[in-house]
Parts: C-alpha cells; sequence; structure tokens
C-alpha cells in the first residue's frame, strides 16, 4: 500500500519499453526483417541511454 504513491524512475520507464521492443523485434523477426531490424535499432538506442543513466 506505500508502494502506491512511487514514482517509476527514468531507468525504469526506459527498461519497460525497452523489453517490450525487444518483445516485438522477436516476434517480427519471424516474418519481416526489415522491420524488426528497424525495431532492434530503437532498442538498441534505448539500451544505451539506460547505461549511461546506470553509470551515473
Amino acid at each position: 500500500m506505500f508502494g502506491l504513491f512511487k514514482k517509476t524512475s527514468e531507468v525504469d520507464k526506459l527498461q519497460k519499453q525497452y523489453e517490450k521492443l525487444m518483445a516485438q523485434w522477436h516476434k517480427l523477426s519471424t516474418t519481416n526483417r526489415t522491420e524488426s531490424d528497424k525495431v532492434y535499432a530503437e532498442a538498441q538506442i534505448i539500451g544505451d541511454k539506460i547505461e549511461k543513466l546506470k553509470q551515473l
């Protein structure tokens, strides 16, 4: 109950977005290779942002 008003950090938000994109990438990898490559590139950019934030 006390976690009800807890705000999510920027890293947590990016992590959720990263996981969503990676799931989408995996699904597209079997059907549409060019689209899956685009999604993977987006996920890698977000992954780099996460690493930079964790280093701070």
